[in-house]
């Protein structure tokens, strides 16, 4: 089990780097964040949320199988990955996030995407199109390995209007179920 950097977190605001086939231990890493996404109910889950700022990325998305059949069976690992194309008519839905425990908010994003990437035997898949619920999960875990966390894709009032609560958050007073760490306090001069 890994502990979940929470907002406010400095890696969280990094951009992943590439990894090579020779990155030390991971396959371990793989598997600890899958663990770690399990235990932590989530679908998806990005290095930089267990405190690496890598290109990784994990998704499990069967739990919304039957609403979203896209994603029945849909668990794979996205290394180095890069979106080439989005298309379609933006739509709107609720989103969360291990790093940001209890706020869900209304996040757009394209329904088609494209994406070039690494499976975690280092095979390489080029221009894989993904749709629907899959194409949000990704999107959502490709933004955390570029340094965004969704609260930053909602609209400004909505996000002054979180201010207190996001504080909370990155102070420590978050409430979940699973280990997180914090971004350290800085001391008074």
């Amino acid at each position: 089990m890994l502990p979940i950097a929470a907002y406010g977190h400095p890696t969280l605001k990094k951009k992943g780097e590439e990894i090579t086939k020779d990155y030390p231990d991971l396959q371990q890493l793989i598997e600890d964040m899958f663990e770690t996404m399990y235990h932590s109910k989530g679908v998806g889950l990005a290095a930089q949320q267990v405190n690496r700022s890598l290109r990784l990325f994990v998704i499990d998305a069967s739990p919304y199988g039957e609403e979203f059949p896209e994603t029945k069976d849909f668990k794979k690992v996205f290394i180095n990955a890069v979106i080439t194309e989005e298309e379609g008519e933006e739509w709107e839905m609720e989103e969360g996030c291990l790093s940001v425990p209890g706020i869900n908010e209304y996040v757009r994003r394209k329904p088609v995407i494209y994406l070039n990437y690494y499976d975690e035997d280092f095979n390489y898949h080029e221009n894989i199109r993904f749709d629907g619920m899959a194409a949000r999960i990704i999107q959502h875990e490709y933004d955390h390995t570029e340094g965004i966390v969704f609260v930053e894709k909602i609209p400004n009032l909505k996000r002054i209007l979180l201010k207190g609560k996001l504080k909370d958050i990155s102070s420590g007073k978050a409430d979940a179920d699973y280990k997180m760490i914090y971004p350290k306090k800085r001391k008074k001069r």
